[in-house]
């Protein structure tokens, strides 16, 4: 290897080692994806809140349901308590809200924080919901607060991190109860306007509370300042002397991680013990992929130049003029023919030459006859014409033919 080649792979090396070093200190990016997962430590994960109800606030009565509600309520012995749905989106099937309505007016809680609420579950309610909007910037700074004077706090409950939030623009006012509100800015004047963000409503002998701001469950939220009160408010109004069944079912992220690589890339240590790996085979391969000794060149034989030579030689003859040359050169070389094919001692005289010629080679008596008359004839000639050269060479090549076919 060159000493040249040499510095390049060092200075390759140290610069590649100089990149892994800044990307392993570089400090990770943050994830907000909404997920809403019990068990992921991302800022818009549910983990401190579940951890606040099941160590805090309900501890052991606090059940992680992972299957759909409509066969988590088939059960043989129906479970009674407070049904929890925490999402971006909740979304029922028909058979499956009229299941969980049915359920709730036997006594129970349906609790669903979710920024849209189907149809059918907003016609039964009667309620109607809308966003409110604060303008062109980045976030605003939604001021969130809890209806009740006991839970309600000395300062609002700040959240500023979206421009838009989901309020309730029509309720059963006769029976539905506000338990929080939020007010947002506008951009004329600052004016801030107020919605209802929280609801709760009697169905049969149970209760619904609904939730457009479910973003009041996440880490992020429960993490900023005296946030976690306002969660805490919300969630007092469940049963404390029954299970709260929380719901894993209607997630928008995964609660598990079913990729083996998962495991890999989700540890800095094992990532760049990965990369470097595949690094290193990459490196392998280009250099010890190369030939341990110089290619061998492709050497092209020599070729035949017989068929080259002739057809030079004759071009010679034929520009010359010499046919008489050309004519004895073509006659030699079918008589030697003959001689090597049949083993003839003499290919010029004598009929019975040539009856044995005509049966060995297929052709006629008469044939063979005319033939070897021609060859007599333009071998006593003085001078030969461009037309018997041809003639000479058609009978030729018509007699050879015979013999190839036979």
């Amino acid at each position: 290897m060159h000493k040249k080649n040499l510095v390049y792979i060092v200075i390759a090396v140290i610069t590649l080692g100089a990149l892994f070093l800044l990307q392993y200190n570089r400090p990770k990016d943050v994830n907000w994806f909404e997920s809403y997962v019990a068990t992921h430590k991302i800022p818009y994960g549910t983990l401190i809140a579940n951890e606040l109800l099941t160590n805090t606030l309900f501890e052991n009565k606090v059940v992680q349901v992972r299957m759909p509600p409509f066969e988590f309520l088939n059960k043989e012995n129906t479970p009674q308590g407070t049904y929890v749905f925490i999402n971006d989106n909740v979304a029922f099937e028909k058979a499956e809200l009229n299941q969980l309505l049915d359920w709730t007016s036997q006594g129970n809680t349906l609790f669903i924080a979710s920024e849209n609420f189907e149809t059918d579950l907003k016609d039964t309610l009667g309620i109607e919901t809308k966003v409110l909007y604060g303008g062109f910037e980045v976030a605003q700074k939604q001021e969130h607060q809890l209806a009740n004077k006991i839970l309600k706090g000395k300062h609002p409950f700040i959240y500023e991190k979206v421009n838009s939030v989901t309020v309730f623009n029509k309720i059963d006012t006769l029976n539905t109860i506000a338990l929080a509100t939020v007010e947002v800015p506008k951009n004329e004047n600052e004016k801030k306007v107020e919605g209802l963000t929280v609801i709760k409503k009697p169905f049969g002998k149970g209760e619904i509370i609904l939730s457009t701001f479910p973003k009041a469950f996440t880490n992020y939220f429960i993490l900023q300042e005296n946030n976690k009160d306002y969660t805490a408010g919300l969630v007092s109004y469940f049963n404390s002397s029954r299970n709260v069944y929380m719901d894993n079912h209607y997630k928008s992220g995964k609660a598990v991680y079913t990729s083996p690589m998962y495991i890999f890339l989700n540890r800095k240590e094992l990532k760049w013990a990965y990369y470097i790996a595949l690094i290193g085979s990459l490196l392998y391969i280009v250099f010890e992929g190369k030939r341990k000794q110089r290619a061998i060149p492709i050497i092209t034989p020599l070729q035949n130049q017989t068929l080259a030579f002739t057809k030079t030689i004759s071009d010679m003859y034929f520009e010359k003029g010499e046919k008489k040359l050309i004519v004895e050169h073509k006659i030699n070389y079918f008589l030697n023919y003959l001689k090597s094919r049949y083993y003839l001692d003499n290919t010029t005289k004598g009929d019975d030459l040539y009856q044995r010629l005509a049966a060995r080679s297929g052709n006629t008596l008469e044939e063979t006859t005319t033939l070897f008359s021609y060859i007599e004839r333009l071998k006593n000639s003085s001078q030969i014409t461009d037309n018997e050269l041809i003639k000479l060479n058609k009978l030729i090549q018509k007699f050879k033919s015979e013999i190839d076919a036979k």
